[in-house]
Formats: C-alpha cells, structure tokens, sequence
C-alpha cells in the first residue's frame, strides 16, 4: 500500500510540472488573442474633411477637435457646427474603420437639419489613433459619454450654449454597441440608430476572431473570451448585453437596421430590437442591402436611400418638439 501511494505521489509530481505548463499556455494563447483583436487596422481616411470641402460649403467648415476622455486618455473628432440650439448627433463607426466612414452622413445630416455633428475616432481606430487600444465597447462608452460632454460644453457667437437639449445618437457594429450603452446613461441622448448591433463585446470578438483566424473560429473566439478576464483586468471590458441596455432606452426612439450582407449581425440585431419593451417606440428595418455595415461598397442609389432614412429619423425625432 505504501508503496502505491509513493507511486501515485510521484506520477503526480511528473505530471504537475506538464499541467502547469498547459495551464500557462492556454492563458497566454487568450490573452495574445485579446491582443491581437485589440489593435485595430489603422488605414488611412478614405476623405478628410480638406478634401471633402473642395465638394461642399458645408464640408468645408468642419474642425479637427480634440478633447479629454473620462480617463485621461484624449479623444479626436471631425466637428460640424450646426445653429445655436439645434439638436447634436454623434456618429460611431464600425470596428476596423475610422471617422471618415461617416463623414458624408454628418455632412448630410448638417446640412439636412442644421444639427451639430461630431465624428469622433473610436479608441484604436483611424490614422496614428490617440489611444491604442480597442476594448471592444467598454471603454468606448466612457468615451462617448466624454464626447457628449464635449459637445454640452460648445458654445455658440453669443457665447451660450451651442446645442439644445436634444442628443442622437448612430453607431454601426460596435458603434451601435456603444451608442445603445451610452443611451442607457445618458438620458440626454433621445434618438437613438443602431445598425447592425452585435449582441454584446464576446459577440464582438468572436466576429473580430472569426475575419482574422477563420480556421476553427468559433473555438478560437471561446479561447479569445476567456483571455478578457486577464486582459482587461482593470475592468474596462464591458460584460452586459444589447439587450440589457435596450431595455434601460424604451422611453427613446430608436431606429434599428440590419441587412442581407451580413447574417450574423443581422440576427443579433434582430434579437435585440425585441428587447425594448415600448414597440411603439422602435423602427426597424432588418432586410437592409447593403447595411450600414458595408455602406462604403454601397451604389450611390443605395446609399442616398440609407442616408435619407437615419436623416428622416433624426428630423422626425429631434426636431418635432422643437417647432
């Protein structure tokens, strides 16, 4: 007996070491994963509000602003000033792209409504970003709360207040992601698009994971999930759903869009729309071709069609109460 019990002791010694090791391994494997997700590509603006301007008088006013994000970090936005007391809107991007991805809704939607724009670059994103990092929606939040802030604190010629009380809000994959959690705390923000909505930051990796390491995706996006729990251990990762903050934004209203081009999202997204508990509240059009998300391949047809729909949405939401 003795001597089995001085075996047992010995083989677990000689396999302690080798689990350790895998242990070790697979931890590092997530966290590279996290990291590798984290670094967003960095292209260059598809048009830049100089070049735009040789186009549109409207253009042509936009300023390169820069403010300071809820945790010091500092934050970047093109900014288009509309008239004093007119609504705000912020546009958000898609992961992987970059302010100027929506350049020509803002300029649109200014010269559509007099609004005043911001389109700022999500953390990690757009030409040699202020902050490195993507964190997939949790910090992200701080930032665009920051940005609301940045946009209440404008004044006008005479020196008061440039905006009025109304906020929008539009946001395209984690743009969407963003915009939804920041509605649920800010309840300044009163319209609300979210096109293409992932159904929480894991979803968000998951689809990062699936375009870079497509082989064994879905087993690489679970390795990649778990790896948040020490990548982010600060706490900046975001773990609630789209749901979640759907429910917290039924008194606003929101547009929900989704499209053909992209099936995943599109039932995220459709998932989520069910989540508001005031209907009466929600538009949705789910069957989008081509989606906010691959807006930038769209004809020139289509995407004046998608611009007039969130132009209409804002003008119908922001604006009604003001006339």
């Amino acid at each position: 007996m003795a001597s089995t019990k001085r075996l047992a002791k010995n083989f677990i010694r000689l396999l302690l070491p080798v689990f350790i090791l895998l242990v070790c391994a697979f931890i590092g494997a997530s966290v590279w994963l996290v990291h590798k997700s984290a670094n967003a590509p960095n292209l260059s603006y598809l048009m830049t509000p100089e070049k735009y301007g040789m186009l549109s008088t409207r253009g042509a006013k936009i300023t390169d602003e820069k403010w300071t994000n809820k945790d010091g970090t500092q934050a970047r936005g093109w900014l288009l000033r509309g008239n004093e007391g007119a609504p705000a809107i912020l546009l958000l991007h898609r992961y992987g792209s970059d302010r100027s991805w929506v350049l020509n809704l803002g300029v649109k939607l200014n010269e559509a409504t007099d609004a005043t724009i911001l389109m700022p670059d999500l953390r990690g994103h757009g030409e040699s970003p202020l902050v490195k990092k993507s964190t997939f929606g949790g910090a992200e939040t701080e930032d665009a709360l920051a940005a609301l802030e940045f946009l209440k604190s404008l004044k006008s010629t005479n020196n008061t207040q440039l905006i009025g009380k109304e906020i929008g809000i539009y946001g395209v994959e984690l743009g969407a992601l963003v915009s939804l959690s920041t509605a649920s705390k800010d309840t300044d923000v009163k319209a609300v698009v979210i096109d293409s909505i992932p159904k929480d930051s894991d979803d968000m990796i998951a689809s990062i994971i699936d375009r870079k390491y497509p082989f064994a995706s879905s087993l690489t996006a679970k390795i990649a999930q778990f790896g948040t729990y020490f990548y982010f251990y600060n706490g900046n990762y975001n773990r609630e759903t789209s749901c979640d903050f759907a429910k917290m934004v039924s008194d606003r209203k929101v547009l929900v869009l989704a499209g053909n081009d992209n099936t995943l999202l599109q039932n995220s997204t459709s998932t989520v729309a069910e989540c508001f508990s005031n209907p009466a509240n929600v538009q949705k059009k789910l069957d989008l071709m081509p989606s906010g998300y691959n807006i930038i391949n769209a004809s020139i047809e289509q995407s004046e069609i998608y611009d007039q729909r969130v132009i209409d949405f804002f003008r119908n939401s922001l604006f009604t109460t003001n006339e």
